[in-house]
């Protein structure tokens, strides 16, 4: 077999979804099978899935997944995160032992209520708190690193095909609103397990198809606003270029869109006032947030999916609907295997963002 590095597919990675408006859980069977007619766009060095709605239990703990090196590594974590949380549950996270996942990590889940004296006396709010203690254990404590963070939410991935990835987890056993999927084949990065997609920072997901050529700038940015990006591929920064100017800077996903895939400035002259003032000012505002390059990307976050294409429509997309439910893959057939009666299939057009909400209260 070929080693990354010795060759190169420019429409590799797959990325499929699937959410149900009315917030209806389903199993993890699906969004696993959806990945089958997709494998060749994979090489088995990375796979994964993002799941909302599937710790009902714990709805109002932060669920972080972590990955460790050894049992060192473990308790220095452990101890950083009793002194930021309160730890309500601690586990390994179930997995099946099968022959194509290999050298497997320590995987653990930690519910976690973040103490309210630490917050008090830091003067953060919460999810900032949060936040920073990602960063904290991803950059400063060796062989740790969380990689799902988020309340009632959680990411799986690990190096393999994404269709052994979900089995490994045992994904049938949760039931989610929302669901997201990745395979990998990485051509310029290290396929290693925190390398694997989603990605993931407080309930912000992400799955990439693509390759981002702007990657230095957008590092270089993002990185003046406290984010770390360390994990050796360039998907990351989108993640957190997501979480700033949704959380941080209070923008719509509409203006997010807006800034990751900026129309060209002779689309924008040739829009009316009000939207040419608005989209004028994110790309000015907003300059070193433009990501370029070939990208098909869907965002998860609570309640709702977002999926995007470069401005130039490099990567494909396909989006059908069916029911109460919204699919979305590269490919038409990965929807088929989800829902065979899929209807309404389109292709969105470069830079169009697919926004898809779940009904208010139903998750």
């Amino acid at each position: 077999m070929k080693l990354e590095g010795q060759v190169r597919i420019p429409s590799g990675c797959a990325i499929s979804a699937v959410i149900s408006k009315e917030g209806r859980r389903m199993t993890g069977e699906k969004i696993i099978e959806s990945m089958i007619p997709m494998h060749d766009r994979s090489n088995g060095l990375g796979g994964g899935f993002a799941a909302y709605g599937i710790y009902p239990e714990y709805r109002d703990y932060y669920a972080f997944h972590i990955f460790y090196d050894d049992s060192a590594a473990k308790s220095e974590c452990e101890n950083f995160l009793k002194e930021s949380f309160e730890i309500v549950n601690a586990e390994i996270i179930p997995i099946r032992k099968i022959p194509e996942i290999t050298d497997v990590p320590l995987i653990w889940r930690y519910f976690l209520d973040p103490l309210k004296s630490v917050l008090s006396r830091r003067q953060l709010d919460e999810k900032e708190y949060v936040a920073r203690a990602v960063t904290a254990v991803n950059t400063k404590i060796n062989g740790a690193y969380v990689f799902s963070s988020g309340k009632n939410m959680g990411v799986f991935k690990a190096v393999g095909f994404p269709e052994d990835v979900g089995r490994f987890y045992r994904l049938e056993e949760y039931e989610a609103y929302s669901w997201t999927a990745h395979g990998r084949y990485p051509t310029n990065t290290p396929g290693w397990w925190g390398g694997a997609h989603p990605f993931a920072l407080l309930d912000y997901s992400i799955v990439h198809n693509g390759e981002i050529s702007s990657y230095d700038a957008n590092r270089r940015c993002i990185e003046m606003y406290g984010y770390k990006c360390t994990l050796q591929t360039d998907t990351e920064v989108i993640t957190y270029i997501a979480d700033y100017l949704l959380r941080r800077q209070g923008l719509t996903l509409e203006e997010t869109a807006s800034v990751i895939a900026a129309p060209f400035w002779s689309t924008i002259n040739g829009k009316d006032e009000t939207e040419r003032k608005t989209l004028s000012y994110l790309r000015t505002v907003y300059p070193s947030l433009l990501i370029t390059g070939p990208f098909s990307i869907i965002l998860g976050f609570e309640g709702g999916l977002m999926a995007l294409n470069d401005r130039l429509k490099l990567r494909s997309m396909v989006c059908a609907e069916k029911d109460d439910k919204v699919f979305i893959g590269s490919e038409e057939a990965a929807i088929r295997v989800m829902e065979p009666n899929a209807e309404n299939i389109y292709a969105p057009a470069g830079g169009e963002p697919v926004i898809v909400k779940v009904k208010e209260g139903a998750f």
